[in-house]
């Protein structure tokens, strides 16, 4: 597990653009048959990546990074949230099976000692993306299909923003200790995720980017307000967000995102809005 520590904002007004690839990108999260992940300081969040194809795949598979967090298992003390972007596939949970399907999301509980992953089709695998939290107690294993999302209409074409928020792990729809995912996709013609820009001082955030056609890019912007840097994503790739950074992202066609948030509370609308005319 690669492990990343926290960076200050005045740091980062001197990196190269390899040091801020190194400290905030994930390149790959999706390896056939392999578990991959991040452990960020920021927060403490993991960001993990999960393809079965051919096998089943726990959770645990080959590893003993669970040790840096000091567990004799990686939920003993963390809950987890997962949202599928491939094919079907069958998350098992200390026994019990939950199917997902494409853009389908599954919280699973503190406590939860056995978690595995397979493919119902190895042609065409599914591929969860998950990000995990420090929890204070436990809350039910719970799967959230599409259709039990809270859904939000954002944006326009004007402004070529016009995209559709889907909130699956989310206080509106189940009970978490800190955790909140969900699911953007943006309309036929719109490139901008989030603008204006915003920080949350109380919350930091992950950007999953997917669904890039091949050929095209999201540039993420990211920094203080006053002191903005970019990173170049391709499709399938993370970005870490500190608090005090903004995260707003713009791409050369429609794409879609899974964004994720941990830290002092789960107002999904506690956010500090800035100008546009006022970045830098």
């Amino acid at each position: 597990m690669d492990i990343r520590y926290s960076t200050g904002p005045q740091d980062i007004k001197r990196y190269t653009t390899q040091e801020l690839r190194d400290e905030f990108l994930i390149e790959t999260l999706f390896v056939p048959d392999e578990v991959t992940g991040v452990y960020s300081h920021v927060d403490r969040i993991v960001t993990m990546g999960v393809m079965p194809v051919e096998k089943e795949v726990p959770l645990d598979q080959g590893t003993d990074c669970w040790a840096s967090f000091g567990a004799h298992y990686f939920l003993e003390r963390r809950e987890l949230g997962m949202i599928n972007i491939g094919g079907r596939g069958v998350v098992t949970a200390d026994g019990t099976d939950y199917t997902l399907n494409r853009i389908e999301a599954l919280y699973v509980s503190r406590g939860t000692k056995t978690v595995t992953f397979r493919a119902l089709d190895p042609a065409d695998p599914p591929k969860f993306y998950m990000c995990s939290a420090p929890a204070h107690t436990s809350y039910p294993t719970t799967p959230v299909p599409y259709e039990k999302a809270l859904v939000r209409e954002l944006g326009s074409p004007e402004t070529s923003n016009e995209r559709r928020l889907c909130q699956f792990i989310h206080p509106g729809v189940l009970p978490t200790c800190q955790l909140l995912m969900g699911c953007t996709t943006l309309k036929s013609g719109s490139v901008w995720n989030t603008m204006p820009a915003h920080t949350h001082e109380r919350r930091m955030e992950v950007y999953f980017y997917f669904d890039i056609p091949a050929d095209n890019v999201v540039f993420h912007y990211m920094g203080e307000p006053q002191e903005t840097r970019h990173i170049v994503m391709r499709n399938e790739q993370a970005v870490i967000s500190p608090s005090w950074s903004v995260h707003s992202g713009c791409g050369t066609a429609s794409y879609s995102f899974i964004w994720a948030m941990a830290g002092e509370n789960q107002e999904f609308d506690d956010m500090d809005s800035i100008e546009t005319t006022k970045l830098r």
